[in-house]
């Protein structure tokens, strides 16, 4: 199994950053999440990105946004022709991909250009020759899901975005690697419904070492932030092989 970084960026860009999106090679080629910037850096690999499914953690426009530059590109540009990947959404994403095809002037753009589906909070399901299965998370009130991926000899844990639950553990619980988030300094001010979003580097540091997981690697990070010595820290283009 090989990962990619592609992009890592938080919700705002690291200066000449992409945003979400993970490259995982084996069978097939599966790329988690496809945030702003992932396309151009999948483009300068080749001429149209040949994979063979998306998984999409949830709606937030840095994990999912150049889902629409694809399906452009895919309908008049130089994607035309190429295989419709899988695109694995949320509960409720097919609904949601909808209504932003709908808002966009262009009904059912997706449709066309990828092979949308939904999958369900710890339902296994196969994408791209990888085993997949999702696990909810809290990210503020927002429907939004950790990936659990594994060929059946590695596994790779990718948090997405999350607030301190114990479900980070279990989404890494022995994994060969977890991609786990860390974007604030400080924890973050409780919403009104009393969630929160998202992960400092210590909180990432104690769902790590809860889970048993082999090696950590912090992702959605800004480059302004420090981490301890001997937390590593993903960037783009970062190639490991599980």
């Amino acid at each position: 199994m090989k990962l990619t970084v592609v992009g890592c960026s938080p919700a705002w860009p690291n200066p000449g950053g992409a945003q979400s999106g993970y490259l995982v090679e084996g069978e097939g080629r599966l790329l988690l999440d496809c945030g702003p910037g992932v396309l151009a850096r999948l483009r300068e690999r080749e001429p149209w990105p040949r994979v063979d499914a998306i998984a999409i953690t949830h709606f937030h426009l840095d994990h999912w946004g150049d889902l629409v530059p694809w399906a452009f590109g895919a309908m008049f540009g130089a994607g035309q022709g190429s295989p419709p990947p899988e695109l694995w959404l949320p509960p409720g994403g097919l609904e949601t991909l909808a209504s932003f095809g709908e808002s966009f002037g262009v009904d059912s753009m997706f449709d066309g250009v990828f092979r949308p589906r939904e999958y369900e909070d710890g339902v296994p399901f196969v994408a791209a020759g990888f085993d997949v299965t999702p696990v909810r998370l809290v990210h503020f009130g927002l429907a939004t899901f950790g990936l659990r991926v594994s060929d059946g000899r590695r596994t790779l844990a990718y948090s997405g975005d999350s607030a301190p639950t114990p479900a980070l553990a279990e989404l890494a619980r022995g994994a060969d690697l977890f991609l786990c988030e860390a974007t604030l300094d400080q924890p973050d001010p409780t919403a009104a419904d009393g969630e929160r979003g998202h992960l400092t580097a210590d909180e990432a540091v104690a769902a790590f070492r809860a889970s048993g997981a082999g090696r950590l690697v912090v992702i959605h990070r800004p480059d302004e932030l420090p981490l301890d010595e001997g937390v590593e820290r993903a960037h783009d283009g970062l190639e490991l092989t599980l």
